[in-house]
């Protein structure tokens, strides 16, 4: 062996040693959050098991006691509870499957002299005509038309009618066309590009 490959030999074992030290201080251990290192952690870990001082007494919290129930004074009476509607003696209580069919059962069996036809040989419409009138107007009343507030959230009724100079008839220009434009516009100012001429 030469002098020269010793030296060289020599300088990459330093090198490789230098390169080790420096390097361990980059791979520290994880710190959880303690700014501790995970030895250094576990040592203090080790250390507070068998400590002698006893631990510190946490500070004293005073609470207060609960105030008393706020009854209501005496001889006050509440008022009555209302009335359900949701029973069955309110003429709108719905008549469930089994109750219909048996209620057109006794009605066929009551009229088999005659030539009595079933409601539901008609189409099954067991609609009054004074129910479908109410039907409509509960469907208009959902739409909107209708007079005055129903509700605190509703704009005053004054608000809801346009002034005279309002173009009541003018929809404005549609949102597809609105975005043709803005991307148009937009391509116009990016101006030509080599990306222009890739496919995707």
């Amino acid at each position: 062996m030469t002098r020269a490959d010793g030296y060289r030999t020599g300088c990459a074992v330093i090198g490789a040693l230098a390169a080790s030290v420096i390097l361990s201080g980059c791979v520290s251990s994880p710190t959880y959050g303690t700014h501790k290192t995970a030895n250094a952690q576990l040592i203090d870990d080790l250390s507070n098991l068998v400590s002698i001082v006893p631990p510190k007494k946490q500070s004293e919290v005073a609470y207060a006691p609960r105030p008393a129930i706020v009854k209501p004074p005496e001889g006050a009476t509440l008022p009555q509870p209302q009335a359900s509607l949701a029973s069955k003696d309110n003429p709108q209580w719905p008549e469930s499957p089994e109750e219909t069919r048996q209620r057109l059962r006794d009605e066929a069996e009551a009229n088999a002299r005659g030539n009595y036809r079933s409601p539901l040989a008609n189409g099954g419409d067991t609609v009054s005509p004074q129910q479908r009138e109410q039907f409509r107007q509960a469907k208009a009343l959902q739409k909107g038309n209708y007079e005055g507030r129903r509700f605190l959230s509703d704009p005053p009724t004054a608000y809801r009618v346009p002034s005279e100079t309002a173009p009541t008839d003018d929809l404005g220009e549609p949102e597809f066309k609105k975005e043709r434009r803005r991307k148009k516009a937009a391509q116009k100012e990016k101006g030509w590009s080599v990306g222009k001429l890739w496919p995707f």
